[in-house]
């Protein structure tokens, strides 16, 4: 049974949102990348669908199996005894190649609880973009929004007062935002980066005008815009609680706000020598250089990486060390028990 695999492209197509070209060139050595302009996000290590269908979003293994039916049927090899006591079969984690080719509609994910009661899903969306392209963010309102203008805004489409009302957030490669469920958020043009997120595909919609979706039948989950709306943080966030939110130029252990782990982890670790890696289920993408994979079992065959390269990573994989001269991002699910431990360490 395999305990890591390479995984290739996995663009849903036709998306309402333009993007694709940075991700074929990031992922140069990958023929699965897909072509055109309308497919700006590679489901990376996913067990989840887009909302509404059945199969579309799942991720693959080289044998064509999908990793949501080997995790079922192997659920301890994948993520590991501590996790399944903790979560059963849900990988707790989706990874995502986001290639922003316009800004994307201002929109809001629901909390855990919103999900269920609501919609009947079993998380909400929680996520954190690790930027490797920057650009301009909007996120959160500076000051409260009545229920009823909310409501006016989206129903008109007032696009401008909504954007009037957000922070305006500059953002570089190497720094992070973590999105909270429920607040106000919309990527900006050119923004290319890596999202770490709850396994859901839920997305409320404030805006739509302009974008290739039907707002009114398709923005609101199915439950209507009156119910959905509720789902959004109408407070005011101080631009000092914004930049909470917002790591700049983190590595080795702060790469994302604290606040984030309750929903995932991740990690940007820079390799100059061999360095040694726990065991866990995750991701590991590889943002620039070359380098190894080495697993810790005797005889086990090191592995080339590259810029690029997203692998998936199983608990049963063992400990294993990397060396050569590059930089990753490893993504993993939230602890199980007490005490994260280190992601890496000189070997």
């Amino acid at each position: 049974m395999t305990t890591l695999e390479h995984l290739r492209g996995n663009q849903p197509a036709d998306r309402f949102y333009r993007g694709g070209s940075k991700i074929r060139d990031f992922r140069a050595d990958d023929a699965a990348a897909a072509a055109g302009n309308r497919v700006p996000e590679d489901w990376v290590g996913s067990t989840t669908t887009l909302f509404g269908d059945g199969q579309v979003g799942l991720s693959r293994l080289a044998n064509g199996t999908t990793l949501r039916d080997a995790v079922g049927q192997h659920p301890q090899h994948w993520l590991g005894p501590e996790h399944v006591a903790a979560f059963g079969t849900d990988t707790r984690l989706l990874v995502k190649l986001l290639d922003a080719g316009e800004r994307l509609p201002v929109h809001v994910h629901p909390t855990d609880a919103f999900a269920l009661d609501h919609v009947g899903a079993q998380h909400g969306k929680a996520e954190a973009w690790y930027i490797l392209e920057g650009g301009t963010v909007h996120l959160g309102f500076t000051r409260e929004i009545e229920e009823k203008e909310l409501r006016g805004w989206v129903e008109t489409q007032n696009v401008a007062a909504i954007m009037a009302a957000m922070h305006v957030i500059e953002v570089n490669a190497g720094d992070s935002i973590y999105v909270p469920p429920g607040l106000p958020h919309a990527i900006g043009a050119g923004i290319f980066l890596v999202e770490v997120q709850q396994p859901e595909d839920l997305s409320i919609l404030l805006e739509w005008q302009d974008f290739a979706i039907d707002g009114p039948a398709d923005g609101h989950l199915g439950i209507g815009f009156e119910t959905a709306l509720q789902a959004t943080d109408i407070r005011a966030w101080t631009l000092g609680q914004i930049n909470e939110l917002v790591v700049r130029g983190g590595a080795n252990g702060h790469t994302l706000a604290a606040s984030s782990a309750e929903y995932f982890r991740a990690s940007r670790v820079d390799v100059t020598a061999p360095t040694a890696f726990d065991s866990g289920f995750g991701v590991l993408v590889v943002l620039s250089g070359k380098g190894t994979l080495t697993p810790s079992g005797p005889g086990a065959p090191r592995i080339e990486l590259s810029a690029g390269d997203t692998l998936l990573l199983a608990y049963a994989l063992g400990s294993f060390t990397l060396d050569g001269e590059l930089s990753v991002l490893r993504c993993q699910p939230p602890v199980s028990s007490a005490g994260p431990a280190s992601p890496a360490s000189s070997a």
